[in-house]
């Protein structure tokens, strides 16, 4: 029997893995096996998982793993006794299915009562098993459990995973854990560096095991390897005076590659630096995995590092071999560059209409036709050029038919840019067009200037509108057409710029874009509202608002974007008040009185007012009328809660001695009359009943 504690190691050591998915592979495979071993009580409170990745080999080690299970008490719940026994007392079929499933007679079982009521129970002792016993299912769960797309087989095997397998490491402390993973028997071997190591690697026990690698050129951990690579680039970058150009994707890619990474500096001609610095960059961060350096400036140098797999005394070959490579990549960027300026940019856009956008929404050249409406709308009612907005509308999508775009769409919008410059248009213009697709993703800079907002919201509302419209809404996880990324940055540009426009009207315009092309399209309006007002729930929710502040702000379905955050933070100090959570009761007790009230009711009458307190709540509501509407008028939306606040006297007594339903029509209809205007007054800024809950 075996009840020691000690560390367990796990390797899985294979031919290359997919270096954009290493990471995840690394981090899922550590995770669903650290919760099995924690689900059968093989570890510790305090046990350790740390996960351990190269591009051949994906290890974990645990900390505080037990050789045995504890026993354990395995209980199962069986029917309800009211329907498990027959008039007679006797098992019914489906009690006596019960017991043979769990091994159990009458007599065993046990009654157990919760809120629901009462039910039987099959409880047994179950020894604890070894994790000789386990262990091995486990890592193969685990495995089969990995987020993989495709899987291979190899060889005349049946086994499949998503690179051939070579070796498999189990080892509890220093004893190997016998079993068999993909076809592999466990051992305690494992290899170093393909080039720099050439022997086998004996792991007598797993705290040895990152040490071991590393003498044999191998950094195991992921993280580890990442920062050295980081700190080598900073390195180099410094020896240079130069900067490394942000790229945390290619850090982990790269990462994902190399075992043993060496940093080298390469460089290209000069010339190449004629063409827009940013697809330098793409080319060689996307096709060869160079991190491209820049002047404190942010200006392209003709300068790359690598990151190879190889430390050699004399790094000339390496150097030159990589310099010889990326040379044909940069002639192929000029070569599409020069060929796009000499074709013209303009003129393309006679080509949108032959290009299908999509089969119900028309061609790109009735996209840019409505991005040029919407565009001139929205620009118009900022103040701004609206000739100029439309224009940026009309040529927005005219990139998409380059060469360069073709090759890298990452591109679109900045190559726009590029080449309306070359032809002499307007810096306003040209930045505008490449602004236009911003924020392409959470934390990205917003559009600068009325006129590149104004095509930013028309892109995005164009394309909300027509895929509502005819119902191509993002269902779970799927979003094929990046509607929740284009509300989200319809929201940041109106809140975060702020711009006075109003969500409902944007709808409507873009809506009337699309009806005036004769598209036909389902209701979309208040749909598509509650759509994007549900985004900014989730936006408000992230900054850390309050859950019952945001409801009561969002309750009121606001369309005035940019004043959301000024609500907020009013509707945050009013729930400090004294008067504010008897006021919301109040308010949520109005409204539950209103919504069985007729339809219209009367304004309330002087005359018919009977009782003291009815009296003074009618004189309170007279008074603070004007300055609430006053104060929301000026957006002075905590002045306006402050006022809401002294009312609360008059509302309390009113509920204390006045009869609101009471059987004379007239007078119940002035009560009612008289609580919903000062519903009106209390919901002005936020519905402040749900700040009850």
């Amino acid at each position: 029997m075996n009840d020691t504690v000690d560390t367990v190691l796990i390797e899985l050591r294979t031919e290359e893995l997919p270096p954009k998915s290493l990471r995840l592979l690394s981090e899922s495979f550590a995770d669903a096996v650290f919760s099995a071993l924690k689900a059968q009580q093989f570890t510790a409170e305090d046990s350790v998982c740390t996960p351990y990745a190269t591009p051949r080999r994906l290890a974990l080690t645990i900390t505080g793993v037990a050789g045995r299970q504890p026993d354990r008490v395995l209980e199962r719940k069986g029917p309800a006794v009211a329907g498990a026994l027959d008039a007679s007392g006797n098992p019914t079929r489906a009690l006596q299915g019960f017991m043979r499933s769990a091994a159990v007679d009458l007599e065993q079982l046990q009654r157990v009562a919760d809120g629901k009521g009462e039910y039987f129970v099959a409880r047994r002792q179950q020894a604890g098993e070894e994790l000789d016993v386990h262990l091995a299912e486990i890592v193969a769960q685990a495995l089969r459990k990995l987020p993989i797309p495709k899987v291979m087989r190899w060889g005349d095997s049946e086994h499949q995973f998503v690179r051939p397998v070579h070796g498999l490491i189990l080892l509890h402390g220093e004893r190997v854990v016998p079993g068999e993973v993909l076809g592999l028997r466990s051992d305690r071997i494992t290899r170093g560096h393909r080039f720099l190591s050439a022997a086998e690697i004996v792991v007598g026990k797993p705290a040895e095991y990152a040490e071991k690698l590393a003498a044999a050129k191998v950094i195991a951990s992921f993280a580890a390897r990442r920062a050295a690579i980081a700190a080598q680039l900073e390195a180099a970058a410094g020896e240079l005076g130069a900067r490394i150009n942000p790229a945390d994707g290619l850090l982990d890619e790269v990462t994902a590659l190399v075992e043993w990474p060496v940093v080298y500096t390469g460089e290209f001609e000069a010339e190449y630096l004629e063409v827009p610095q940013e697809c330098l960059i793409l080319t060689m961060q996307q096709n060869q995995k160079y991190f491209p350096l820049l002047d404190a400036g942010g200006k392209l140098l003709n300068k790359f590092l690598i990151v190879a797999n190889m430390q050699v005394d004399d790094p000339g070959q390496i150097i030159r071999g990589n310099e010889r490579v990326v040379r044909p990549r940069l002639s192929d960027a000029r070569f599409f560059y020069n060929q796009d300026r000499k074709n013209g940019f303009a003129s393309r856009a006679l080509r949108l209409g032959a290009v299908v956008y999509h089969n119900k929404l028309g061609s790109l050249g009735d996209r840019a036709q409505r991005l040029g409406r919407i565009a001139r709308g929205i620009a118009e009612k900022l103040g701004a050029d609206g000739k100029l907005a439309e224009d940026v509308g009309l040529l927005a999508k005219v990139d998409l038919l380059t060469d360069m775009v073709g090759e890298f769409p990452e591109l679109q919008g900045i190559m726009g840019r590029y080449y309306l410059l070359h032809e002499g248009n307007s810096a306003e213009l040209a930045d505008a067009v490449e602004q236009h697709y911003r924020p392409r993703f959470a934390g990205d800079a917003l559009p600068r200037g009325n006129i590149a907002c104004a095509a930013a919201l028309a892109d995005k509302l164009d394309a909300l509108v027509g895929f509502f419209g005819i119902g191509q809404l993002p269902t779970g996880d799927r979003d094929p057409f990046g509607l929740r990324r284009a509300a989200l940055g319809v929201l940041r540009i109106l809140m975060e710029t702020p711009l006075p426009l109003d969500l409902a009207e944007l709808i409507g315009d873009a809506r009337n874009a699309l009806n005036a092309q004769g598209i036909e399209l389902a209701a979309v309006d208040q749909p598509l509202l509650v759509f994007i007002l549900d985004r900014l729930r989730g936006m408000l929710r992230d900054a850390g608002h309050s859950i019952d502040v945001i409801e009561a702000v969002l309750a009121q379905q606001p369309t005035r974007i940019d004043r959301v955050p000024a609500r907020l933070a009013a509707v945050a100090e009013f729930q400090k008040l004294p008067e504010a959570l008897a006021l919301a009761a109040a308010n949520k007790r109005i409204g539950n009185i209103l919504k069985k009230a007729e339809a219209d009711l009367p304004e309330p009458d002087i005359a018919l007012l009977e009782e003291d307190a009815e009296k003074a709540l009618f004189e309170r509501v007279l008074l603070i009328a004007p300055l609430v509407t006053a104060h929301v008028a000026n957006e002075d939306y905590a002045d306006a809660l402050q006022v809401l606040a002294s009312v609360r006297g008059e509302v309390d007594r009113f509920f204390e001695e006045v009869m609101v339903n009471v059987p004379e029509p007239l007078l119940r209809g002035n009560r009612l009359g008289l609580l919903n205007v000062l519903s009106r007054q209390l919901n002005a800024v936020a519905d402040i009943a749900k700040l009850a809950v």
